[in-house]
């Protein structure tokens, strides 16, 4: 380190060298020289020092350099002494060429050692003489191999150097310091540490003893051990050249303090230690037990305390415990129907003491695992459970879900109570013996199959479908409606008291039962039937045939039972008809001629009606004409109108007789027919036919064609001026005659009784020309108009017949 400071010191001189002017530093103070250097001044072949004592006595020192050196050293100085440094740059004739000086005081005077020893394994202790001037002292200590080094500041003798490793020997010198620097180091002075305390580590493997142990100590021969209890005065001193030592026969609970001390070769005593250990407490006595209950059920534990005792540890034989710094505590319960034992242990900072005497304690019983319910009749039930350990008997409690609760104490395993239908039972067991009731008990619920419902209500809301309505029932979570015949059963599954069941069978008899199920005890099929019928099925019309003017028979399907009302319904635009039957046919009646009518079929029975049958179309035939009118246009020919009739598209005239018939086909209300008989009595039919071809036929009044005309028809001239008109009957005669002679000059009228073939006029003028109809009278009183006139020339008397001289044919309109 010296010589770097001086490199140091010799770099800075060269920089202030550099300098114009001279620069003086002081490099090294000792108590009696001092090392000054300066800058190099051009021209110098010398350099002086002078060294003057300030405000003292002593004569200058000086020293002389050569011109290539920039530092020297100053001698034989005074210690503790102030200096005025003074630099002269000088030619060769000596002459001045530049100056410095500055002021340095010397170190003080060197220190003797004058003992050094060690009490403690890491320092050594300097007794050393003071100096005066001194305003420290460094005390420098050296490993004899060279691998520590250390300087220590200190400010008085005896001083101690530190941080030094055990039984190693060190070289010690001493140095003392003031402003101007260090003196140097004293004669130097041997010494070793002293060897290390042994660390123990203690224990108490029992109430009334302490263990030491420790690792053998390096370069220790004998090791020291002294033990004095806490409080007492009394100490115990051992020797020993093993690593451990016990001490038996101390107090229990109680701390005691042990001093280590360790010796080596020379005899020397090396570091000491002191432990404390306080032995393990001794076993507390229990004196009082109780099992008790209540939300956290357990047992207090209670026992004396013991000396040294800083906590206390209960412990089950269960393996809970608890602990505590008193003198009770509580160990909750977890296990039921055990027989236990409980013991206490104390403890401190040394360990656990011996466990107490064990004292045995019952626990609450187990509640029962397995609970049951049997309900060998109905509303007579059974509780059941296992046997349970450590019971005196058993309190059943059986709750309803309606709050009523009944209680059965026994000492069985079985309690017996009354069960209705419907409710939910919850039920539990509770053992009992000396430590009290079990604290838990496992519910167990008990459903009694649900009640069957009493006002079952079955209805039919369509041919097809029942709706069964029930009020609800105690216990029923879901029903279960069942329709059901000996070939199908129709199922309904709801949580409503109410039910449809569809998609039956037509004028079946159906046994409907509702089932009332619930999840945990299913369904309850005692339940009673009912039985109920369904719509009759509908009838289907086979055939609609026409028995009269206005009544019509319609034969139908029976697929019901014979006690089953057959109702035919025809509607129409305006009106309607019905017949009702329990055969296979019905008659409808006073169906209005020409109306179309839907006629259906409906069955109807005690269970209720069927849907309609399929309609069909009935159309009534047309309407007869109010009236028919005949009248003759020609002796073989007649003119038949009529009035309308509703719904007749077309007509069929008739007229027939015996001697022939006449009929004619028209879409018109008259008819013209011929090959009419003359003097026949016609009957007169008339067939209205509709669009699609229905016929209805009409019957009225007979006709009677008119008289025949006569034929043959002469005229003569009698002798008395009389004209004889003469003529052939034809069929019978049963009507009078008239004859009408038109002429040019007259006109002659005579009427001829029946039977009669001519008839007689008196002349009153002759030879005119005449015209001749014969024509028969009718029973009303009316000629027949179309008899055929004949023209006539009679001659005046002399000529014996008359002449035809035309025959006239009447024009028919």
């Amino acid at each position: 380190m010296y010589k770097l400071w001086l490199l140091f010191t010799f770099a800075q001189f060269q920089i202030c060298a550099a300098q114009k002017d001279i620069s003086l530093s002081v490099f090294t103070v000792t108590s009696k020289s001092m090392t000054v250097q300066w800058s190099g001044h051009t021209g110098a072949s010398s350099y002086k020092i002078t060294a003057t004592p300030k405000n003292s006595p002593e004569r200058p020192v000086f020293a002389q350099f050569s011109g290539n050196t920039v530092m020297g050293s100053v001698n034989s100085l005074t210690p503790n002494t102030v200096y005025t440094m003074q630099l002269e740059a000088m030619d060769n004739a000596l002459n001045v060429l530049s100056s410095a000086e500055t002021e340095e005081t010397t170190a003080p005077d060197v220190p003797s050692v004058l003992q050094t020893y060690s009490k403690l394994s890491d320092s050594i202790t300097v007794e050393f003489t003071e100096v005066p001037g001194a305003t420290g002292y460094i005390l420098r200590a050296e490993s004899k191999t060279g691998d520590f080094f250390s300087e220590t500041n200190v400010t008085s003798s005896p001083s101690t150097v530190v941080h030094l490793q055990p039984y190693t020997d060190y070289i010690l010198s001493v140095m003392s310091v003031n402003s101007g620097g260090r003196s140097q180091p004293s004669y130097p002075a041997k010494a070793r540490t002293v060897v290390m305390a042994p660390k123990l580590n203690t224990s108490s493997p029992t109430n009334e003893s302490i263990l030491a142990v420790w690792a053998p100590v390096e370069h220790a021969v004998l090791y020291t051990l002294v033990i004095i209890r806490e409080g007492s005065y009394v100490r115990n001193k051992v020797n020993t050249t093993n690593t451990e030592v016990t001490f038996d026969n101390l107090q229990s609970g109680t701390s005691y303090c042990i001093k280590s001390m360790a010796w080596d070769a020379e005899g020397r005593i090396g570091d000491d230690m002191t432990v404390c250990q306080i032995t393990r407490p001794s076993s507390p006595d229990v004196v009082d037990i109780q099992v008790t209950q209540g939300r956290t059920p357990g047992i207090a534990i209670y026992w004396v305390s013991v000396q040294g005792a800083v906590n206390y540890t209960a412990w089950s034989s269960s393996g809970q415990n608890c602990s505590t710094v008193n003198t009770n505590c509580y160990i909750m319960l977890t296990e039921c129907g055990q027989n236990r034992s409980v013991y206490v242990i104390a403890s401190n900072e040394a360990g656990t003491s011996s466990p107490s005497e064990s004292v045995n304690y019952i626990t609450y019983p187990c509640p029962p695992e397995k609970i049951w319910v049997e309900e060998p009749t109905a509303g007579d039930c059974y509780v059941m459970w296992e046997e349970v350990a450590l019971v005196e008997f058993y309190v059943t409690f059986i709750k309803r879900d309606d709050g009523t609760e009944n209680l059965c104490n026994t000492t069985e395993t079985t309690c017996q109570f009354p069960c209705m239908c419907g409710y939910t039972y919850l039920t539990s067991v509770f053992p009992y013996n000396k430590a009290g009731p079990s604290l838990l008990a496992h519910v167990r619920n008990y459903t009694t199959i649900p009640c069957c419902p009493h006002d079952v209500q079955v209805q039919l809301v369509s041919t097809e479908t029942l709706e069964i309505m029930w009020s609800p029932v105690k216990g029923a979570e879901l029903y279960e409606t069942t329709a059901a015949e000996t070939s199908d059963t129709i199922h309904c599954n709801d949580t409503s008291p109410v039910c449809a069941l569809s998609d039956l069978r037509c004028n079946t008899a159906y046994s409907v039962t509702v089932t009332p199920c619930s999840e945990l005890r299913g369904c309850n099929s005692t339940c009673a039937p009912n039985l109920h019928e369904t719509a009759p099925c509908s009838p289907e019309i086979l055939n609609m045939t026409q028995t009269g003017n206005s009544s019509y028979r319609v034969l139908y399907t029976t697929p019901n039972s014979p006690n089953t009302t057959y109702t035919i319904t025809a509607t129409g635009r305006y009106n309607r008809g019905s017949c009702q039957s329990k055969n296979n046919s019905c008659e409808l009646t006073q169906l209005p001629c020409g109306t179309t009518y839907e006629v259906t079929a409906v069955a109807t029975s005690a269970a209720g009606k069927s849907l309609p049958g399929f309609s069909k179309a009935l159309e009534t035939g047309p309407c007869c004409p109010d009236s028919v009118n005949v009248s003759q246009v020609t002796q073989a020919m007649t003119n038949v109108t009529w009035s309308p009739g509703s719904g007749a598209r077309s007509y069929i005239a008739s007229l027939t007789s015996q001697r022939g018939h006449a009929k004619c086909h028209t879409l018109d209300n008259h008819c013209l027919m011929g090959c009419i008989t003359c003097g026949t009595n016609y009957s007169v039919y008339l067939e209205a036919i509709s669009s699609t071809g229905h016929i209805s036929q009409c019957t009225y009044h007979g006709f009677s064609s008119s008289a025949c005309c006569p034929t043959g028809v002469k005229l003569y001239r009698r002798t008395n001026y009389s004209l004889r008109v003469y003529w052939r009957s034809v069929g019978l005669q049963t009507q009078n005659h008239t004859v009408e002679l038109y002429g040019t000059g007259a006109n002659y009228t005579c009427i001829a009784a029946a039977g009669s073939t001519y008839c007689d006029i008196q002349e009153e003028t002759c030879g005119d020309v005449y015209t001749v109809v014969v024509a028969p009278v009718e029973q009303s009183g009316l000629k027949v108009s179309f008899c055929q006139p004949r023209t006539y020339s009679v001659p005046c008397p002399g000529s014996n017949a008359g002449m035809v001289i035309s025959r006239q044919r009447r024009s028919v309109k």
